[in-house]
């Protein structure tokens, strides 16, 4: 099973052009995930672009990050979970990586643990897929996301002991 990661992570690096490493930046900072639902969409269709208010939310969300020692930048294949990201990883050097939304979230949290060590990842997500990989990433209960909700910010970070913390808040 940890060969299957190994392979999705691969994978998932090649596909998106770049290989899945930690930034310098970021190298000294212990690890820690942000999980935000994306922003704003224009419509309900199948993979909208993000609204005007949405696209404002990805630059502010972009601001919140810009002392933060992002290393990565991980959405789904979606176009609002990659322009919701797309702000912040610009702003530190970084390309997108894409993750398959219909992974399992225990999967994409190792998946992520194996591909990072050090610094802050972004992992960009929908209203039915964050709480699950938040869950998975701090070991906490994560309650649902109403689909008419967004802004929500999921800051995991560890301890000394690598004990997983979850604070919550907006962007």
């Amino acid at each position: 099973m940890a060969l299957a990661f190994v392979a999705t992570a691969c994978l998932l690096a090649a596909c998106a052009g770049t290989d899945v490493v930690d930034t310098a930046a970021g190298a000294a900072a212990p690890l820690a995930f942000i999980v935000v639902r994306h922003a704003e969409k224009v419509d309900d269709s199948r993979d909208p672009d993000l609204s005007a208010i949405g696209k404002a939310r990805a630059d502010a969300l972009a601001a919140q990050l810009r002392d933060v020692p992002l290393v990565a930048a991980w959405t789904s294949a979606f176009a609002r979970t990659r322009q919701t990201g797309l702000a912040a990883a610009t702003a530190h050097g970084l390309q997108l990586h894409e993750y398959d939304a219909a992974m399992p979230a225990a999967d994409l949290a190792a998946m992520l643990r194996d591909a990072h060590s050090h610094g802050t990842v972004l992992v960009v997500g929908h209203s039915n897929t964050v709480p699950g990989i938040v869950a998975a990433l701090c070991d906490c209960h994560v309650d649902p996301i109403d689909d008419t909700i967004y802004g929500g910010r999921y800051d995991i970070d560890h301890d000394a002991d690598g004990r997983p913390h979850l604070r919550i808040g907006a962007f």
